[in-house]
């Protein structure tokens, strides 16, 4: 008669044997091996919801940290976020009618400070689906632009069409200050790019079963549409809500009486105003409240200084300079930039006011000719100074007069 190999109890002692290629295991053993796995994930720091493997907050901030320069709040805010998001996906079912719900964010912040970055190197982490869409181009279901159901779409492209992994993935929705509406009061007439698209991402954001088309639902009218719910997709807004800053310096104005007023007003960080924003600005901005309702996590994110764009430049693992190295590299060209080079890329890409993209289009400029001409050339190692950095970039006409006017 079989008999357990690990425990020894033969096959009419147990409920079910399970039969290997040398050997047997008994259902017990299976569950006990099981319990012990999972408090070993539980004493190491990270569990799995399906094939997510979860770091604790800390953990998940070192891991950005990699990726992102600065942001340390946004960092923190985005860390205990997806924490608490992905530990709801693994929640046990009980008797206590304790449903966590799901924690969208948005985060608020200047061109270029790395709102995209943030949301790419989380989904990077977790190696879940992921996808950014452009709000810009959404518009209600009947006009032209996209219907805001293709924002599943892709989502279920990024999956390969894999609806349950489709349904634990993340949404980036860039440029969601685009559909506010013009003004604080309701819209009289019908705003289908603004307050119509905010009303349709409701359903969506709040967790709903959406009948999803999956070749997109203008193009292909006849197809089968799939069904997806929403409720544990993770929805991530970013904008740069240009002009917020006079809304959070008024409502902090007129906040103030009284005879400590010049004292706060000392205190106040003129530079980064956004610090101070709450959801009541966002609201303000334009963006409907049933919508900031559903985007509870509010974070913002530091305009970049000196400092950081340098860092920016040198310190991530996938650095613009380490990009350009690694091009050169596949050539067979060792290339060097000098310390002054840096210098000067950073001092032009402070005066250029776009962030860190900035970064990268003064770069182009200034390894244009050298990207051209070296592959084909027999120089194999390659010193950009500041000499040169400056020769090249003077060059370009656009640069040249970029504060003419």
């Amino acid at each position: 008669m079989d008999k357990c190999s690990l425990c020894g109890r033969p096959e009419n002692e147990v409920n079910m044997l399970f039969t290997g290629v040398e050997g047997h295991i008994c259902d017990e053993c299976i569950e006990r091996g099981h319990q012990i796995l999972m408090e070993d994930k539980k004493s190491t720091g990270s569990f799995s919801v399906g094939d997510i493997k979860l770091l604790k907050p800390k953990q998940i901030k070192e891991f950005i940290d990699q990726y992102v320069i600065g942001q340390e709040h946004a960092k923190k805010v985005l860390s205990v976020a997806v924490y608490n998001h992905y530990k709801r996906l693994s929640q046990p079912v009980t008797d206590d009618d304790i449903d966590i719900e799901k924690s969208n964010i948005i985060m608020v912040g200047e061109t270029g400070t790395g709102k995209t970055l943030l949301a790419r190197t989380i989904a990077k982490m977790l190696h879940v689906p992921f996808t950014i869409v452009d709000a810009t181009v959404l518009t209600e279901a009947g006009y032209v632009g996209e219907d805001i159901e293709s924002l599943l779409t892709r989502l279920l492209q990024a999956a390969d069409y894999d609806v349950e992994a489709a349904e634990r993935g993340i949404v980036f929705i860039d440029e969601i200050d685009k559909i506010a509406r013009k003004g604080d009061n309701p819209s009289i007439t019908r705003d289908v790019s603004g307050e119509g698209v905010q009303q349709g991402l409701l359903k969506l954001l709040e967790g709903s079963v959406v009948n999803v088309p999956p070749q997109g639902g203008r193009k292909h009218p006849e197809q089968k549409m799939i069904a997806l719910n929403t409720k544990n997709i993770l929805f991530v807004c970013g904008g740069a809500f240009e002009g917020i800053d006079r809304v959070i310096a008024k409502r902090m104005n007129t906040q103030v009486v009284g005879y400590g007023y010049h004292k706060i007003q000392e205190q106040v960080d003129k530079e980064n105003i956004l610090k101070y924003i709450i959801p009541d600005d966002i609201r303000k901005f334009g963006l409907i409240p049933e919508i900031v309702g559903r985007l509870p996590v509010l974070t913002h994110l530091d305009p970049l200084d000196r400092d950081a764009l340098k860092r920016i430049l040198v310190e991530p693992k996938n650095s613009i300079i380490r990009q350009y190295i690694k091009l050169f590299e596949m050539d067979n060209i060792k290339l060097e930039f000098a310390e002054d080079a840096l210098e000067f890329i950073v001092d032009q890409a402070v005066s250029f006011k776009l962030g860190a993209r900035g970064l990268r289009s003064i770069c182009e400029s200034i390894m244009l000719e050298a990207m051209f001409d070296m592959p084909t050339g027999k120089q194999k190692e390659f010193k950009v100074n500041r000499k040169y950095a400056e020769s090249k970039l003077n060059k370009n006409e656009a640069v040249k007069y970029k504060n003419v006017g």
